[in-house]
């Protein structure tokens, strides 16, 4: 009987995706897929589907969290493609299309209005939020679907008030304009999170080929939508609020899934008033979770990081008071129910997070008035008629527990080496003593 002359040269594997070996068989070297090669049509099928619309390398390419954005993201992008095409109608109905006593020159200068000022409002809303845009991710996000849904609902109802027609176009016009840049500027954060090798163009461009086909899918149902809707406006509304309400709910389920190791103030308070209360660890997952995504109208102690040496103190004196029982390349002090951190030029990211956890500390106490219902117990000691005080005893508890804390946040997965606690860029350089 003769003997098996099979021998294994070599593996290979594309991935996670495909294993192959090199064999030598009878003096001749064959490549063979390994596994079974049942449905190999199939999955030639699905390989090249996701060849086309995934990033190369997934999953291991990208954050455990993709997919399942992805997936929402999709249903949102869709949702949103149905909801534009009945605001677009209704917007070329209101600039004069299908009505003989309309002007071309009368509907060419509605439009330019709407671009023009929408032009400034991208102009002016990158000016004010575009540092915020980083560190509040998912906030942005969500707050610009819902913006741009305000903004086609707008657009639809503006045919019905024939006297408010441009005003109301322009004021949509600006929204949409907000909407593009907030959006615009979230994705690119949230592709920075999903990049696991250096990938963001890779993802990118995806994700841009994922939002065509959806885009095509939206045109095709588009086609069947409109003659069902055209002259009867309260269909359109019907379908109109459906449709959002889906974009709304798809958005939510999106930002939610996102799981970001980076800490930004939010993150960072929820995990370390989670720490004060009972030494729990939060893990990123546990972390976000948590997390809120809806915007605040105005924070109840807003918290100040990075601020000119002028906005902590305005003397001597307090200087000084800023300076004493400290040795940390940073300053803190609270002014007018602001908490507010000056930061050294020497200052670490490990700095800045000790900072940052100070000031939320602070934070806390100042928001809740005697008796401290809902504060962990530590920051009982904090307690104090001065807020000069409460800052000398502030540093004190970071003495104690900031080091713990580091190594527990490191040890449950979050980074360290880098933040999105929206820092100012001022940095200060100070005189240890004054005489």
């Amino acid at each position: 009987m003769e003997k098996d002359s099979t021998v294994v040269l070599a593996t290979e594997k594309y991935g996670s995706n495909e294993s192959w070996e090199y064999i030598v068989k009878d003096g001749v070297m064959e490549r063979k897929r390994n596994g079974s090669e049942c449905g190999s049509g199939g999955n030639s099928i699905i390989g090249v589907f996701k060849s086309v619309f995934l990033p190369q390398g997934y999953p291991e390419s990208v954050s455990d969290d993709y997919l399942h954005y992805q997936f929402w993201d999709t249903v949102q992008a869709f949702s949103s493609s149905l909801s534009g095409t009945l605001a677009t109608q209704a917007s070329l109905r209101g600039v004069g299309v299908g009505n003989p006593e309309a002007t071309v020159a009368a509907a060419t200068v509605t439009w330019l209005l709407r671009d023009g000022t929408g032009m400034l409002g991208r102009i002016l809303f990158a000016w004010q939020k575009g540092s915020q845009l980083d560190s509040e991710a998912k906030k942005w996000r969500l707050f610009a679907d819902v913006l741009n849904d305000i903004a086609m609902f707008m657009e639809i109802l503006a045919p019905n008030i024939p006297s408010c027609f441009t005003l109301i176009v322009c004021t949509a016009g600006i929204f949409k304009s907000i909407v593009g840049v907030a959006g615009g500027a979230t994705r690119a954060a949230l592709t920075v999170h999903q990049a696991r090798r250096d990938n963001m163009a890779d993802i990118s461009a995806k994700d841009g080929s994922q939002e065509t086909l959806v885009n095509l899918a939206g045109l095709l149902v588009s086609l069947i939508l409109i003659p069902l809707v055209t002259d009867k406006p309260v269909l359109t509304v019907i379908l109109f609020f459906l449709f959002t309400i889906l974009h709304l709910f798809a958005n939510y389920k999106a930002v939610r899934s996102v799981v970001m190791a980076t800490f930004n103030e939010a993150r960072l308070s929820i995990v370390l008033h989670q720490y004060l209360r009972d030494g729990q660890i939060l893990s990123p997952l546990e972390g976000n979770q948590k997390e809120p995504v809806f915007l605040e109208l105005r924070k109840k102690v807003p918290v100040r990081l990075g601020v000119r040496l002028q906005d902590l103190v305005q003397n001597k004196d307090e200087f000084n008071l800023a300076l004493k029982q400290t040795s940390m390349p940073y300053l803190l002090g609270v002014k007018n129910g602001c908490v507010r951190v000056c930061l050294g030029q020497e200052a670490s990211t490990h700095d800045e997070i000790r900072a940052a956890c100070q000031a939320l500390c602070l934070g806390s106490v100042l928001h809740h008035a005697t008796p401290m219902s809902g504060v962990p117990e530590k920051l009982l000691m904090l307690q104090s008629q001065s807020p000069w005080e409460m800052v000398f005893k502030s540093y004190n508890l970071m003495d104690q527990i900031f080091n713990p804390f580091l190594k527990g946040v490191e040890a449950a997965g979050w980074q360290t080496n880098r933040t999105l606690l929206n820092w100012d860029e001022w940095r200060v350089e100070w005189k240890t003593k004054t005489s």
